[in-house]
């Protein structure tokens, strides 16, 4: 395939395959489609607006959309208006977006009529509406001169100082990644893209399938489930697609062979489970598994490992081979390198590295660092994950060096937890760790000093989600009367109590009715807590989101109503949660709905 790697650009590369196949479809969502000149077109359009309102090189355009066709429409006018695009995610906290926009100094928001209704964050110069279905004719702007050095998106992660950190990845990184040889042999022509366009993978999900002359499949706005992913596999024709490991093992355990129609299944962002890998590929034999390896950092994935049919399960799933433009070093803590078979941190090089933390210089320079065995200007970046190279050039992972860890897929710094808790009037001291589970995923553990005796835990739960996403608010507080500190006065993790059991509180409160009984058997049998009463609250019992996701499976299949995940999260009880589900039995069905 001609990949036309003279192009400099995405918009560029993108432009080019347009050219090539100008009636494919290039993406779709539900009956909505558009071929590849419909998307050039425009994108076209909207880049031209952009640049009337003054967006110009590498300036950031913000962009907080529902998925839809018009988000990949305004992603790809951000990048041929010679901009850079700064993704939003509608699920975090307002504050949150609002600092991300503030520290990126966007002053152009990209916003679709839904989350404008939910309320925007406020912008310096102005609010673009979308070119919509039917654009009035707009002279088409000829695409911006950029470089592959110039920087393509901005994707924040978790940050250790207390603030988000913004990842600059350039236009150079996606090229790279694109053109890596295992995207070759058309598995991935037809990907379903499920994660949100504020995290890394999506460059994957997009720009794979778009430079490839494939297609892009989004599913339709709201919360997805095993069994609406499953139907879209189907009736989609997907081909290929990215699932956490999180994820991944809800599939293996509810319904394996869900992916029986599918090539290639990605999945990484944390442990991989062995067995459910196995239990996936006995249900369908004819599958690719890939466990990926990356970051954001690295212009999304680095390395991978390719798992069949003939796959034996071992204890772990190795991190695997690195890609074809990535360039692996293993280095002992004085930065020379390590034998195989010893363990060292990986530091990568090549042309995918970010250009680094937007903003940050100090940051920067911590994570990529001068490279000591290569030419004047090199860099590397210093991943934090201790690895061991084993037999034909296999990387195995060791543990991670440093506080930060992987909860549902995303990389967590404990640091910025512990400052939004520390920001608590009622706060004395707070330290969070991340606590390994029996089912291989691991949650947040707060330990606090309050200033006064009497742990609010609902207020401190309350207070973490006006300023972080979900993934990153504790499971779990803990009181104590102070943080042990080793002899040099520092955080003694190590003698942190562990939790205790959760446990449901007080007397447990009676059912009263049927679905009330199960729905009890089911908060117990999902967060593995005994007696739980109508009263308990998910919360309090353990509970984040990806266990809400198994429990909304699990109440769908035993009571046959549908319950989203922010069902489970907004009505956290029992007997909340069958009062929601008695207000929707007894809502009237919309005008025009089908009998």
């Amino acid at each position: 395939m001609d990949n036309t790697m003279d192009s400099t650009s995405i918009h560029e590369r993108f432009a080019a395959q347009a050219r090539r196949t100008p009636d494919a479809v290039a993406v779709s969502s539900g009956a909505f489609s558009l071929t590849y000149r419909q998307l050039d077109e425009r994108a076209d359009r909207l880049a031209a607006r952009l640049r009337e309102a003054g967006v110009g090189p590498e300036d950031p355009v913000a962009v907080l959309m529902e998925r839809s066709c018009d988000l990949v429409v305004s992603i790809l006018a951000a990048l041929k208006a010679g901009a850079f695009y700064l993704p939003l995610h509608s699920a975090h906290p307002p504050k949150r977006m609002q600092e991300i926009m503030d520290r990126a100094g966007s002053p152009v928001l990209l916003a679709d009529p839904a989350t404008q209704e939910r309320g925007l964050p406020r912008t310096s110069k102005v609010l673009l509406p979308l070119v919509g279905r039917d654009p009035a004719p707009h002279p088409p702007a000829p695409s911006a001169g950029v470089g592959p050095d110039r920087l393509a998106f901005v994707i924040h992660t978790s940050g250790s100082t207390g603030t988000p950190k913004g990842v600059a990845v350039t236009h150079r990184g996606i090229l790279g990644l694109v053109d890596d040889s295992c995207w070759d042999g058309g598995a991935h022509r037809r990907v379903l893209s499920l994660a949100p366009y504020a995290f890394g993978v999506s460059a994957y999900e997009l720009w794979v399938p778009l430079l490839r002359g494939g297609h892009v499949v989004l599913p339709p706005p709201g919360e997805l489930n095993v069994r609406t992913v499953r139907g879209l596999l189907e009736q989609e024709g997907i081909t290929a697609l990215h699932v956490t490991a999180g994820l991944f093992r809800l599939f293996a355990e509810e319904a394996p062979d869900s992916f029986a129609t599918v090539r290639e299944v990605l999945t990484g962002g944390d442990v991989i489970s062995p067995t459910a890998v196995r239990r996936v590929l006995d249900a369908c034999p004819d599958l690719v598994v890939r466990a990926m390896y990356g970051s954001t950092e690295l212009s999304s994935f680095a390395a991978y490992a390719t798992l069949t049919a003939d796959y034996e399960p071992a204890a772990t799933i190795p991190v695997g081979r690195p890609m074809d433009t990535v360039d692996a070093r293993l280095f002992d803590g004085e930065m020379r390198p390590v034998p195989d078979g010893e363990a060292g941190e990986l530091y990568v090089a090549g042309e995918r590295l970010a250009r680094g933390y937007l903003g940050q210089p100090d940051l920067t320079a911590e994570r990529f660092v001068q490279d000591p065995h290569g030419a004047p200007g090199a860099r590397l970046y210093r991943t934090g994950d201790l690895m061991r190279r084993g037999p034909g050039g296999i990387l195995e992972f060791v543990g991670r060096l440093g506080d930060q860890v992987k909860i549902r897929g995303f990389r967590v710094e404990p640091g910025e937890v512990e400052h939004v808790l520390a920001r608590r009037p009622d706060v004395a001291h707070a330290a969070v760790v991340a606590q390994d589970q029996e089912d291989g995923e691991k949650r947040l553990v707060a330990y606090i000093v309050p200033k006064v005796p009497g742990l609010d835990a609902a207020g401190l739960r309350a207070a973490s989600a006006t300023a972080l996403p979900d993934y990153m608010i504790p499971s779990a507080f803990v009181e104590l009367a102070s943080l042990p500190l080793t002899a040099n006065g520092k955080l003694d993790r190590a003698a942190l109590p562990d939790p205790p059991p959760a446990q449901p509180g007080g007397e447990a409160a009676a059912p009263s009715n049927e679905r009330q009984r199960t729905l009890c058997a089911l908060f117990s049998l999902v967060l593995g807590v005994p007696g739980v009463g109508v009263d308990d609250s998910f919360f309090d019992l353990g509970g984040q989101s990806l266990q809400a996701l198994r429990l909304a499976s699990r109440i769908e299949e035993e009571l046959g109503v549908e319950v989203t995940v922010s069902d489970v999260l907004n009505h956290s009880t029992a007997a909340e949660l069958d009062r929601h589900l008695q207000d929707l039995s007894e809502a009237p069905e919309p005008a025009g709905a089908p009998r």
